[in-house]
């Protein structure tokens, strides 16, 4: 079986990435977001959040570099600690999953806090759980903007060669462009909206027999994907 967690990240960053993880979850096959609990519009997508209990929200972890540089293990233990209770402040209850903006958990330094912290709380923290991660579905590498890599035709190529057996988290980045956000990744997020919400991805992922979960939906569907 071939289980699919669409997982939208930078929830909070400006008012239009809340509007298209919520438009891509209502129109679309987003099944997840990952809400940053510092951004600027972190307590509007909580709050939109509220709307839609069968989205599933996790912690997007977001350490920039130059808090990195400062931090310790010590101090990378309590910063994560400061973030998840933000996170519970805002939702009232912890996060479906754990993963962090640049995949600075990835960081050897880093990645240990972050493990310690799933356990503690039971968090499948991305690339270090049963979910295999496919990172793919991203427009823009070496400065350069590549729409053609989230188009209809492109994502509905992966869902048909590069999805395995089990459970997979696609990362995605839909959003609208808008003042707000201070990201180079812009009109990409655009394409990726419209991707997600095209007819024709839920056809493909019929006919690849491919089914959608969220994060919060994986207690009661590990044994099938873990078999």
């Amino acid at each position: 079986m071939k289980y699919l967690i669409v997982n939208g990240d930078d929830f909070g960053a400006s008012r239009g990435v809340n509007r298209g993880i919520l438009e891509a979850h209502c129109r679309g096959i987003l099944t997840s977001a990952s809400l940053m609990v510092d951004a600027p519009f972190s307590a509007e997508a909580a709050h939109l959040s509220r709307e839609w209990p069968q989205l599933s929200v996790g912690l997007h972890i977001h350490m920039p570099g130059k808090v990195r540089e400062l931090l310790d293990a010590d101090g990378c233990s309590a910063e994560l600690r400061r973030q998840l209770h933000r996170f519970e402040e805002l939702l009232g209850r912890l996060p479906t999953h754990l993963d962090s903006h640049h995949d600075v958990h990835r960081d050897p330094q880093l990645l240990p806090s972050f493990l310690r912290m799933a356990r503690l709380y039971g968090l499948p923290l991305r690339g270090y759980s049963p979910v295999h991660c496919f990172s793919q579905f991203y427009g823009q590498w070496d400065g350069g903007s590549h729409p053609e890599q989230v188009s209809v035709a492109s994502l509905a190529r992966m869902l048909r060669r590069q999805i395995p057996e089990g459970c997979t988290e696609l990362i995605c980045h839909p959003g609208y462009a808008d003042p707000d956000l201070q990201s180079s990744y812009s009109g990409e997020r655009e394409v990726e909206l419209q991707t997600l919400c095209d007819p024709l991805v839920r056809v493909v992922l019929s006919e690849q027999q491919i089914h959608l979960l969220g994060f919060q939906d994986l207690g009661s569907r590990q044994r099938d994907f873990q078999a």
